[in-house]
């Protein structure tokens, strides 16, 4: 039995109001149409997390709604609010999931993204990793907690541009 990670940057959030912390900005209209569009993909593709792991920021709580996904387990961890991937790691080694979605910010979960792949795929856009964009990594470990820095296999990378025309990357 094999782990599914999926690793997703929050949708493009708003920046309306000046007076919002960084915390608490809610996403804008083209990040609410991503978070769907990103929600009906997974659940196309089968990939439907039995665990969340996300960052306590309200563009990540919002994009979790948005995804329209449900899952047994969803535990929001401030320590993931802008985390690096040195941090992320210990929290993913807790997971109890078979496939655990992690929903985190730039750069930490891109670098992670990065680390994690034992090579990275053939797309213009996962260098820079924009917002909503996907990869879903696949280990041959069955205990998260031996999951180490490239021992994953992408076998998904999506953004929003892929999956809506009228969505800006």
């Amino acid at each position: 039995m094999s782990l599914t990670l999926i690793l997703m940057r929050h949708a493009k959030s708003s920046w309306d109001n000046p007076l919002n912390l960084d915390h608490d900005r809610p996403l804008n209209k083209r990040g609410r149409s991503a978070a769907r569009a990103l929600g009906q993909w997974l659940e196309n593709k089968g990939l439907l997390p039995d665990e969340v792991l996300s960052s306590t920021a309200v563009r990540t709580h919002e994009t979790w709604t948005r995804l329209g996904l449900t899952a047994p387990e969803v535990r929001f961890e401030r320590s993931l609010y802008h985390a690096p991937a040195e941090r992320m790691i210990p929290l993913l080694h807790r997971a109890t999931g078979k496939t655990v979605l992690m929903l985190g910010h730039y750069p930490g979960i891109a670098d992670l993204a990065h680390r994690l792949a034992t090579a990275p795929v053939r797309h213009t856009r996962f260098h820079d990793y924009p917002t909503c964009a996907t990869t879903v990594l696949t280990f041959s470990d069955t205990r998260w907690e031996h999951v180490r820095f490239k021992t994953g296999t992408i076998s998904e990378f999506v953004t929003p541009s892929d999956l809506l025309e009228t969505v800006d990357a």
